[in-house]
């Protein structure tokens, strides 16, 4: 397995020392992503790592795909395997097809080079086989559609191919950095290097091993001003993500202003606080129902204070069974959960996704919901305007002229803690959020806030004026103060 690291042919890639070797030398790790810094050698360590199989006993049977997101990006890595692979393995040894942008070797080896913009792309392979699967930047695909589903196209029926294998890349941000993070458990295991063996069906082996740009010392050679200019980006979140590979922060994050200040631990709500529900319907992708209150501002028996006002999201339902994936619940289900979850709450006001009204040929999705709930259920349209919707959620966010933010979140509301501060903005209008991300809960949040939430007053504490008030007069008081 080790024999292009050590061999002395003039112009043949080596791992360099560090991360880049462990993770060559990693190839029994059937799942492995090589990430974090920008400049760490990434796309030079997936041609290699599909390369070293290619002199050894598998090589007439080793074949693989490496991914870019789009033909623009795939050309990049063109042009890097171009530079790489004649000069290593010889001009007569192996050829590149352009027309079909596949490289050949003479031993029978193949590679193609493909994109796959669409979540549907994935279909274009089925009956394929392949010993290795590469994807490079991954956290540019906002869902793992693709990468799961090629995950059935690894298999080989030679037994000379001992170490099937998928491959990837990343840096941290991008519309894919939540679900890339979690499926690799970076939040876990930051610094990597740890197999995981996950609890789904698959059985597949993870790792996950994080790139730096010190550990690339031929482009530090040949451009030492490399690290200067990435200093220099501005953003202090940017310069962290792509220069320290930090996975804590969210390159180019639509709501920067979302910290630990946001997040409270669960307490006992006022009954007499005004409660809403939003919520964002879907089926193959997550449903998103959130309640709030609006504090009236007065002290809570654990002595909290929230900003009069503000909006306290208290509980969460997150209709999910992997990242940005669905449980494809039908109407009536989802809304007997919602009432089940409700039980005795008073809801004051429920809004949802206008899209749920539409009449497609029958009865709406809202109008299931409602009947099948059994009546429990009230809702209307929420105010979907876009961009306005996210200003009011940026404004709560900020806060008020004292510092204090107008909207708290429970920390038990895991998914919009997780997806809210990674919203990207959209590239092509940058006062939107850029949609392929997973936005559920974020939309959900600004129905919530665009449905103009109100304060209601505490009722007033019931004290008799004075002594020696009949009964009937001391009702009549009681009504007074109550009104």
């Amino acid at each position: 397995m080790s024999a292009i690291l050590t061999r002395q042919t003039d112009g043949a890639w080596r791992a360099q020392p560090g991360p880049q070797l462990t993770a060559v030398q990693k190839a029994w790790v059937p799942e492995l992503l090589f990430g974090g810094a920008a400049g760490g050698g990434k796309t030079a360590y997936l041609l290699g790592d599909f390369a070293q199989d290619v002199p050894t006993d598998a090589g007439p049977f080793w074949h693989g795909v490496l991914f870019r997101k789009t033909y623009p990006q795939l050309e990049e890595v063109i042009k890097q395997s171009l530079e790489m692979y004649p000069l290593w393995f010889g001009k007569d040894n192996v050829k590149w097809t352009e027309r079909n942008k596949t490289w050949t070797w003479k031993n029978g080896a193949t590679l193609k080079m493909r994109f796959a913009e669409l979540e549907t792309d994935w279909m274009e392979y089925q009956g394929h086989q392949y010993g290795w699967i590469g994807w490079d930047e991954l956290t540019t695909w906002p869902t793992p559609t693709n990468y799961l589903r090629m995950k059935a196209r690894l298999r080989s029926a030679h037994p000379e191919v001992k170490y099937l294998r998928i491959r990837a890349t990343a840096n941290p941000g991008g519309p894919g950095h939540e679900w890339v993070k979690e499926y690799f458990s970076i939040n876990s295991f930051p610094r990597g290097g740890i197999p995981l063996t996950p609890e789904d069906e698959s059985g597949m082996t993870r790792m996950f091993i994080p790139s730096r740009i010190q550990d690339n010392k031929i482009l530090l050679a040949a451009d030492p001003a490399y690290i200067g200019r990435l200093k220099s980006l501005g953003s202090p979140e940017l310069v962290r993500a792509w220069l320290e590979g930090d996975w804590t922060v969210v390159q180019g994050a639509y709501f920067p202003e979302f910290g630990p200040k946001h997040i409270t631990s669960p307490c006992v709500i006022p009954e007499s606080w005004a409660r809403l529900c939003g919520m964002d319907w879907g089926s193959a992708a997550p449903f998103a129902v959130y309640w709030a209150a609006v504090s009236d501002g007065c002290p809570l028996p654990d002595g909290r204070t929230f900003p009069r006002g503000s909006l306290v999201v208290y509980r969460e339902w997150y209709g999910t069974k992997g990242t940005n994936i669905g449980l494809k619940m039908d109407a009536e289900q989802v809304a007997r959960g919602i009432a089940e979850r409700q039980q005795w709450e008073k809801i004051n006001d429920f809004v949802i996704d206008p899209a749920a009204f539409a009449m497609n040929g029958g009865p709406s999705i809202a109008e299931r919901m409602m009947r099948g709930s059994g009546h429990k259920l009230s809702m209307r349209r929420a105010d979907n305007k876009r961009i306005p919707g996210w200003d009011q959620l940026r404004n709560r966010l900020r806060g008020n002229e004292d510092g204090l933010p107008m909207i708290y979140f429970f920390s038990t509301c895991h998914h919009a803690i997780r997806t809210l501060p990674s919203l990207q903005h959209d590239l092509n209008n940058a006062e939107d959020v850029d949609t392929d991300g997973e936005d559920h809960a974020g939309d959900a949040l600004r129905y919530l806030c665009m449905a103009r939430p109100w304060v209601r007053d505490p009722p007033k504490a019931y004290a008799p004026r004075a002594a020696g008030y009949c009964l009937d007069e001391l009702w009549r008081q009681r009504d007074e103060d109550y009104r």
